[in-house]
């Protein structure tokens, strides 16, 4: 699979994002609010009327562009709503950086919005869509699909148990770790490794702290086309590479299908390189956000994307190669783990990370001279997903 990209043509000027959790007193329109004012006083040059034309992402917190439309009493501009399961966020991105490229309009707004806190949805529940009744895999729950991928994998490597557990304890501690140090987190708190490993489970050796939470938030992004970027910001981030792919969705049915790797996570990767010109992604990218939803899910990433060698990613977590100070930190803003997972807002609470540490201003957790980031969506589950892979840079070329 290959696609000729849009590398270096467009550019973020601008972003907002809300703090994400239990926003009970806030509606979705609320949310949508808060992020676009945030995004223009992060921009004084931008306002609302610069702004040509919008895409919505959000999976179930409203319907066609009036989601956006009415809360934010636009005057008649054309507003299109997306979702792709839980890389909806990035949809809206992918789609309004190329209306940018395409020369249809000029300056265009991503937003991302999820309000789930109130909904009735736990993480536990699920609204399957129609199917001919061969998806084995929709009668599991989110965490049970993906606690497969810890017998799989420790099977398949020769992993004892115990240390792919640790691994997973290390992702768990890591995200937390980096969260804290996050004023837009939903949980800011350090946990230590002996509570996360012996929290309740919730499906095969998933427990509590394995899995993402659910919380309610919006995010959001200007983009405008690269050679106009300097008009509206000293700092723009460049958009290198976007891929996204849809798998056949054989999943159980697939006999080579072994709960080891996503084959879409891998296609959109490697597509997304060639875009961007990578070769090496453990030395080109300065760090990345991933979708973590569950910790075995993070480390099986790792070697997806190509950060480690087939059957070593327990081993660089150990190490510590994916932390802060690592060799290429991975969710330094705490991830899913501590922000939860507002579906349609999460791909832009992603790339919101890579816009502050471009800009200098992660704070506690700010990286040293980082240039390039990768940010990765994962939407479905093991053997039936969707995948989302950008490249984003702080220069041109």
């Amino acid at each position: 699979m290959s696609s000729s990209g849009i590398r270096d043509r467009v550019a973020v000027v601008a972003m907002g994002c809300t703090t994400f959790g239990e926003h009970w007193e806030r509606g979705a329109d609320d949310l949508l609010v808060d992020a676009v004012t945030d995004c223009f006083a992060d921009n004084p040059r931008l306002s609302r009327d610069d702004v040509d034309a919008y895409w919505l992402a959000t999976l179930g917190s409203g319907q066609s562009g009036l989601t956006l439309s009415k809360p934010l009493a636009l005057d008649y501009k054309p507003v299109t709503r997306v979702e792709n399961y839980c890389a909806s966020g990035s949809e809206a991105f992918r789609n309004a950086c190329y209306a940018v490229a395409s020369g249809a309009y000029d300056r265009v707004m991503a937003v991302g919005v999820e309000k789930l806190k109130d909904s009735g949805f736990s993480g536990l529940l699920r609204g399957d869509p129609p199917n001919d009744g061969t998806a084995a895999e929709l009668s599991l729950t989110a965490p049970a699909a993906f606690s497969l991928l810890d017998p799989a994998y420790c099977e398949r490597y020769g992993v004892d148990r115990d240390e792919f557990r640790r691994a997973m304890t290390h992702i768990a501690w890591k995200n937390h770790f980096n969260g804290a140090r996050n004023p837009k987190a939903q949980f800011r708190s350090e946990v230590p490794k002996e509570r996360i490993e012996q929290a309740p489970l919730v499906a095969g050796r998933l427990g509590v702290f394995d899995c993402s939470g659910v919380s309610d938030g919006a995010a959001c992004a200007i983009i405008v086309r690269a050679e106009d970027a300097h008009k509206y910001t000293d700092t723009p981030m460049y958009v290198k590479a976007l891929s996204f792919v849809a798998g056949p969705a054989r999943g159980a049915t697939d006999p080579d299908f072994d709960y080891t790797t996503f084959p879409e996570v891998v296609r959109s990767a490697n597509d997304a390189y060639a875009q961007a010109g990578i070769t090496d992604p453990r030395t080109q990218i300065s760090f990345a956000e991933v979708h973590d939803c569950f910790t075995p899910t993070e480390l099986v990433l790792m070697e997806d994307l190509g950060f480690s060698d087939r059957g070593q990613g327990w081993k660089d977590v150990l190490a510590g190669d994916f932390e802060l100070s690592g060799r290429l930190p991975i969710n330094p803003d705490g991830g899913l783990k501590s922000f939860g997972h507002p579906v349609g807002a999460s791909g832009l609470r992603m790339l919101y990370e890579a816009w502050l540490q471009f800009k200098g201003q992660a704070g506690d957790r700010q990286l040293d001279d980082p240039r390039t980031a990768l940010t990765h969506n994962l939407g479905g589950r093991p053997g039936s997903c969707v995948s989302f892979v950008s490249v984003v840079g702080s220069q041109l070329g």
